[in-house]
């Protein structure tokens, strides 16, 4: 931590005291200044995080909540430091306002205000792409981690006829300006901070694709129903209450269209595959443990019977 600590108060105008790490990528800054936080990362290249962060900036320039980013002295958005004698590319964002909700929080009235932060990203998507021509910032479909049928193992045939099905249903489905463009892609709850009175701030755009704008409403109705239920009551009724309460918020900022809105199970069901498939990408399938056995195997079952965890 000492080596990132000096090479970011380097290239940086704040003056670190502390580094901590979050994940493998994302390291919170303590500074006099303020709470910072670095992405550190070849995850994506030079371009393609340049154009996120061009993307990002353009939306809290506009009033959306979303994390500023700090220019080093060089007046670069995208750093380039070395740690451990290998360049590594680094941002630097403003610590967002807010917090992580407790699961039992996640009600109704914050759900619709998700709705309608999302319909406005995506009207200021729309906006920003009529101003700025996408070049590095893939399509959906370009992205490895939507390449089921390379990394789901040939064996799995009923998992596989369904990610190929789901796959060529949403390929197959007219786009246009109202229904596809930029959005960001990783909308799952923890990605979400809320402040008093219902302020949001979306942060990790690291995800961000091209793809059909519903997609961004899939990830958090999947997200609240997988992970943040916490019983009291029937959790088929909490699904729906929910979706109620994010497409009502979404349709004050956003048109979604009743063709579109027909198919929000078709894409819950791509971010449950996606899910899968990094499963496949990223564990040590030959050493699971018995929690990550558990789980692939509640996946699979639910994937193989064709079982919707969204009945509208």
């Amino acid at each position: 931590m000492h080596e990132i600590r000096e090479r970011l108060n380097k290239v940086y105008p704040v003056n670190i005291t502390k580094v901590e790490s979050v994940t493998n990528e994302i390291f919170r800054c303590t500074a006099e200044e303020g709470t910072y936080f670095a992405r550190i990362s070849n995850h994506k290249s030079f371009n393609a995080q340049l154009e996120e962060v061009r993307y990002t900036d353009f939306l809290y320039q506009e009033g959306l909540g979303v994390s500023p980013t700090i220019p080093s002295i060089n007046g670069n958005v995208v750093e380039r430091i070395t740690l451990e004698h290998n360049e590594i590319l680094t941002v630097l964002y403003k610590s967002a306002p807010g917090a992580h909700l407790p699961r039992n929080e996640w009600n109704e009235d914050v759900l619709k205000e998700l709705g309608r932060q999302i319909g406005k990203l995506h009207r200021l998507s729309k906006k920003f792409e009529e101003q700025q021509t996408i070049r590095y910032i893939n399509d959906w479909q370009d992205n490895d981690e939507y390449d089921f049928l390379t990394y789901i193992p040939k064996e799995e045939s009923g998992i596989r006829e369904r990610a190929s099905e789901v796959l060529s249903s949403i390929k197959a489905i007219p786009k246009n300006d109202s229904n596809y463009g930029l959005l960001h892609g990783d909308l799952w709850l923890e990605n979400i901070l809320v402040d008093k009175g219902l302020d949001l701030t979306m942060v990790d755009f690291q995800d961000c694709e091209k793809n059909f704008y519903i997609f961004d409403l899939a990830v958090p109705i999947y997200s609240a129903v997988e992970y943040s239920f916490v019983g009291g009551g029937n959790i088929i009724e909490y699904g729906k209450r929910i979706t109620k309460a994010i497409i009502e918020g979404y349709q004050e900022e956003h048109v979604l269209s009743s063709d579109m809105l027909e198919k929000l199970p078709l894409f819950i069901k791509l971010k449950e595959i996606f899910e899968y498939n990094l499963m496949h990408m990223f564990w040590d399938i030959e050493n699971l443990t018995e929690e990550q056995m558990r789980i692939m195997n509640h996946f699979r079952m639910r994937i193989e019977m064709n079982h919707s965890i969204l009945n509208l």
